[in-house]
């Protein structure tokens, strides 16, 4: 027999066997118990399930209760606040209840007493009229009469006062103009050392520079310090003011706005900010000329600003800077003659007046502060010691140093050319801005109207309104207190606010 035929029939024999085997097994019942056994597991199952559900239905009982007993604990903890909040509401209207009791106790004393004191008053009065034989109108009259004399000899007594001091005032400006008469025949000094006048294209000029409500020009009278004056003269403005700088300053901005036509408060600030820029390049420019002119060279920077500074400075008419060339040739012309170091007798002669370019910032005279100005920008001790002492300050230690006092007095010594009430006036108007910038929150002070008026600027984040009316008063009873003036002297404090956007 073939092999694969036998394993042939084995597998077709076992085939039949399984077959045999199965349909035993549904006829004995064998299927049957399995089914029983997969119902029985699903029921398991099933109650697990149950069991596990029940679980969790629990505890979010459990939750639910704790919840609503915190509810009911808060509910009992507000209506214990609530009622102590009633109890103590009932207290305090029983207060008032108390005290609304006692005020009516104490409104019918009052009006008791009033009704005495009426009463005590007519008797007073009766008891007055009998011992004086009047009534009370005719003793009123008779006090009216009485204030009136008085009122009428006090005003006689201000009238007069005010008078005399008129009468001086006027015989100190007769004086004055006289002195200035003469100043201005006997030396070349123009009349620029108190007000310059700018002309104008056209006189519709005078309205854009006043602006609308005077901004423009009040603007401009912040911006610079100076007081510009717009009168009836025609195509004309007037800028015044004691410091020449500042003046100078304000006439270049001026003109440039004028020529420009554009005229508002920021444009102002520009020009004047230019302005001052151009005036401190000239500044250095005349320092420069002026050292070249006598021949003194490798002066510090700053040396060379303050020398510059003095063109725009009149000491008692006389021109600072010319001054001050003219006491540096004289100065080597005599150290020519005496066989002396002439550089350094040109040297101090040159800066022998630079401290009047800081007179009104710092405190001493000029020539202790051209002492100290010259030894902090380095010059020698010789050439600040010549500085400090022409004016017998400081003892001189070398002859050159000597004959500074000698050359300044040359040169200042023409007929007619000193003027010390000039010179009064400009320490007082120095002295007036000094008060006013002592108190805190003052950005600026600029004296205006020869003097008789003081301009104020104040930083509007610093200083309230009520503080600055506060200043305002203080400040004039500061300058009552500490200055000898005539007349009187206008107190203006100004105070600014300011915002600005930017629309992108």
């Amino acid at each position: 027999m073939n092999p694969s035929m036998s394993f042939g029939i084995l597998i077709g024999f076992l085939g039949g066997v399984a077959l045999f085997w199965v349909i035993h097994k549904i006829k004995t019942g064998g299927f049957h118990n399995l089914a029983e056994q997969i119902l029985h597991k699903a029921e398991i199952e099933i109650k697990e399930r149950e069991f596990e559900g029940k679980q969790k239905l629990g505890k979010l009982n459990d939750k639910n209760q704790q919840k609503l007993q915190l509810e009911k604990e808060r509910l009992i903890e507000r209506e214990d606040k609530l009622e102590a909040r009633s109890q103590l509401v009932e207290k305090r209207v029983s207060e008032i209840n108390k005290k609304q009791q006692q005020l009516d106790v104490f409104r019918k004393q009052t009006e008791k007493e009033q009704e005495e004191v009426a009463s005590l008053q007519e008797k007073v009065i009766s008891e007055l009229e009998k011992i004086s034989e009047m009534t009370a109108d005719e003793a009123k009259k008779v006090l009216l009469a009485s204030l009136e004399d008085e009122l009428a000899q006090t005003t006689a007594k201000m009238t007069h006062r005010m008078k005399s001091e008129l009468e001086q005032n006027v015989t100190k400006e007769a004086a004055s103009i006289l002195a200035t008469a003469i100043n201005r025949m006997a030396l070349p000094c123009v009349s620029e050392t108190a007000i310059t006048t700018l002309s104008l294209p056209n006189a519709d000029m005078k309205g854009r520079i006043i602006g609308r409500e005077g901004r423009n020009i009040r603007a401009l009278e912040e911006a610079t310090g100076v007081n510009i004056v717009i009168d009836d003269t025609p195509n004309a403005v007037v800028i015044s003011g004691f410091d020449p700088v500042r003046k100078h300053i304000a006439k270049a901005a001026l003109s440039e706005l004028i020529q420009d036509g554009r005229i508002h408060p920021t444009r102002i600030e520009e020009a004047v900010i230019k302005a001052t820029a151009a005036v401190e390049k000239e500044i250095v420019e005349l320092g420069r000329s002026a050292g070249a002119e006598v021949g003194v060279l490798n002066l510090a920077p700053e040396l060379i600003t303050l020398l510059g500074k003095l063109h725009f400075r009149y000491s008692y008419g006389q021109n600072g800077l010319q001054h001050s060339i003219e006491v540096g040739l004289i100065m080597g012309s005599i150290a020519a003659e005496l066989q002396l170091d002439i550089a350094l007798a040109k040297r101090m002669g040159l800066l022998h007046d630079i401290g009047k370019s800081l007179s009104n910032e710092v405190e001493g005279s000029h020539a202790i502060v051209g002492y100290e100005m010259a030894m902090k920008y380095g010059e020698s001790e010789d050439v600040a010691t010549g500085i400090g002492c022409h004016h017998d300050e400081m003892a001189p230690t070398t002859i050159e140093a000597s004959l500074v006092s000698a050359a300044d007095a040359i040169s200042g010594g023409r007929p007619g050319a000193r003027n010390e009430d000039v010179e009064k006036y400009l320490r007082r108007i120095r002295k007036l801005e000094e008060i006013s910038c002592q108190y805190e929150g003052v950005e600026k002070a600029y004296a205006m109207q020869a003097g008789r008026e003081i301009r104020v600027i104040v930083a509007a984040d610093k200083l309230n309104d009520a503080q600055t009316m506060n200043l305002a008063r203080k400040l004039a009873y500061k300058i009552e207190d500490e200055l000898t003036y005539p007349g009187k002297i206008k107190v203006t404090v100004i105070r600014e606010k300011r915002a600005v956007e930017y629309a992108t």
